[in-house]
């Protein structure tokens, strides 16, 4: 078939469309869930803990947070697409990672507890962190998510993840309301993890699948590093320029400050679920389009970049004109300052959504190392910035500091001739062409039909 016959345009009535849209539609409406519950639990912890303890625990987080993708070694994606690939080997593929995912756990709490040792972290801080960071532990299993994301059967993720999370926000509540100290909060977040794979664990096996057919094998691991190292370094990266700005708010500042920047950064964070959630579901439809045709193939790339450029654009106009009366109503005065953090943050939230779209495409492509540099990028140019700007502008140049960096981060994937088209397929997306012409098409339509 030639490629100007292939049809691009979505068969909504098509088996596939169905599949595809009902396995979105549990992840959205999981995400949806968690996210409401997440929100009202979040603000109910933040008003009890105050900004200062807010403050501490997010740092903690924040600080754990550093060496987190040690734990998963940026497999999640390129496990997916080689289970879509070869199917038969699913038990080679899952023993393996989780071997390595188990041995990148204990390597992490190595590494988390070391730095907090050396930076010479108070006590208490030190306890936080090191609870924090043993959720890792438990993570190892949490391969059988990208199994399931693999048959497009996103129901079994969601019923894992939403227990887990119910248990979890439930504790939450509770220790809110009988007066508890921070550390139950913190040991609550590795709960979380150990309750998720417990809920991994039912559902595989619930499905008639058993651990003990999983395997390791030597070869497939060096494959699988071979494709992810990339990755890792990348995810490290982004773990710096995605948290390095609340620890450095509490070295120029103060654990106050990390609190008000923190309520901020988890309402603009909300929304990250949009992305994952629409990427991760339609990404083994990508990778099986790019099997059948070029054109097809970047076509679906680019009504992914409409999508999710719209759907971020018209979650930051509002937001940017309402952010001091969102503080107030949910957080109250106490958290004022965190109001002009929204309004700069939430914009950040635009290379977000199609940078999460453009690294589906680098995975399929594999492009790891560009995912690579263009991360390093981000990165370099967050921590500069967050040195200068925080001591100026406080915890508001931390926020531009995010904005800017995210941004350059995203579009620096026009460097390279090899991936400039799809600068031009972002750039398309935010100023809606595609879009337009869509409407201007179906206006001159229904003009002709009269």
């Amino acid at each position: 078939m030639s490629e100007s016959n292939i049809n691009t345009k979505i068969n909504f009535g098509s088996e596939t469309f169905k599949k595809y849209f009902a396995n979105t539609g549990w992840m959205f409406a999981e995400k949806i869930f968690r996210t409401l519950i997440a929100f009202f639990v979040g603000i109910y912890v933040a008003r009890y803990l105050g900004p200062d303890q807010f403050g501490l625990l997010n740092y903690a987080i924040s600080f754990a947070g550093l060496f987190a993708s040690f734990a998963n070694l940026g497999m999640d994606s390129i496990v997916v697409r080689e289970l879509v690939k070869s199917p038969d080997r699913k038990d080679e593929i899952l023993g393996t990672v989780f071997r390595l995912r188990l041995v990148g756990a204990f390597v992490t709490i190595s590494l988390v507890t070391l730095t907090a040792f050396l930076t010479n972290e108070p006590s208490f801080n030190l306890l936080l962190i090191v609870i924090i960071s043993s959720a890792t532990v438990f993570q190892s299993i949490t391969i059988v998510e990208q199994f399931f994301q693999s048959k497009v059967q996103a129901k079994y993720n969601v019923i894992a993840q939403l227990s887990s999370f119910i248990i979890v926000s439930i504790i939450k509540v509770m220790l809110v309301f009988f007066n508890q100290p921070l550390i139950y909060f913190a040991i609550v977040q590795t709960l979380e993890m150990l309750f998720l794979a417990i809920g991994y664990y039912f559902v595989y096996t619930s499905n008639g699948y058993t651990f003990s057919q999983w395997k390791f094998v030597k070869e497939t691991a060096k494959n699988l590093f071979r494709d992810s190292w990339p990755l890792v370094l990348s995810g490290v990266v982004i773990a710096i320029y995605m948290k390095i700005d609340q620890v450095m708010i509490k070295y120029f500042m103060s654990v106050k400050d990390v609190g008000y920047y923190a309520v901020a950064v988890k309402l603009c964070e909300a929304w990250y679920f949009v992305p994952m959630a629409i990427s991760t579901s339609v990404f083994p439809a990508i990778v099986n389009a790019k099997q059948v045709n070029e054109k097809l193939y970047l076509s679906r790339l680019q009504k992914l970049y409409d999508f999710l450029a719209a759907i971020a654009i018209a979650i930051a106009i509002p937001v940017t004109f309402l952010s001091d009366f969102i503080i107030n109503l949910l957080y109250g005065q106490a958290y004022q300052p965190a109001a002009s953090v929204l309004t700069i943050y939430i914009w950040a939230g635009v290379a977000t959504f199609l940078g999460v779209a453009s690294s589906q495409y680098l995975i399929s492509e594999n492009l790891t190392k560009l995912a690579f540099y263009r991360t390093l990028i981000g990165m370099i140019v967050n921590v500069i910035m967050n040195l200068y700007l925080i001591p100026i502008y406080g915890i508001n140049g931390a926020a531009i500091a995010t904005l800017v960096s995210y941004s350059l981060a995203t579009f620096s994937i026009g460097f390279t001739k090899k991936t400039s088209h799809h600068f031009i397929m972002m750039m398309k997306s935010l100023l809606f062409i595609n879009i337009i012409k869509e409407v201007l098409k179906n206006g001159f339509n229904f003009k002709t039909k009269d």
